[in-house]
């Protein structure tokens, strides 16, 4: 469960550096990643929106670090975000679009995230509803709710 922790953390970091940069600075964070020639002003609103979300799943992450047995729905989802950034980016690598030094470690986190959390996801949820709990062993007693069952 540690490695998760951390790996989750990690996560949660980069997201929030990424959120910050780009909510705070869109036109320098844009610049500082060699992306040129700057884009229209507009695509600065695309930019603060994609930190907002880079921003929540940093608090996701988080969250989901304090009790990943209970949060695995930001693991699960954060998986899918980082498998559909990892393809995106390869995309645009292959067509020539953008370069290594552009997406520095979009190049590779992506993947590293991916093993990480598939290894070390938790697999299932304790249940705490006493309906869904394994039926006993013993043949002596059965209860109405047992026999309202069927």
């Amino acid at each position: 469960m540690r490695a998760l922790r951390i790996t989750l953390i990690t996560i949660g970091i980069f997201q929030l550096a990424l959120g910050a940069l780009f909510l705070a600075a869109p036109r320098g964070t844009a610049s500082l990643l060699g992306l040129a020639p700057a884009a229209p002003t507009w695509a600065n609103w695309l930019f603060t929106m994609m930190a907002a979300r880079f921003l929540g799943y940093a608090y996701g992450m988080f969250v989901a670090a304090r009790d990943p047995q209970h949060h695995r729905t930001w693991i699960d989802t954060m998986i899918v975000i980082q498998a559909i950034d990892w393809i995106s980016t390869l995309t645009y690598l292959t067509t020539g679009d953008v370069t290594l030094r552009q997406v520095t470690t979009a190049s590779f986190m992506p993947a590293l995230f991916i093993a990480a959390l598939l290894r070390y996801r938790p697999h299932r949820i304790p249940s705490t509803d006493p309906s869904t709990a394994e039926p006993s062993t013993s043949t002596t007693s059965t209860t109405s709710a047992q026999i309202a069952r069927g």
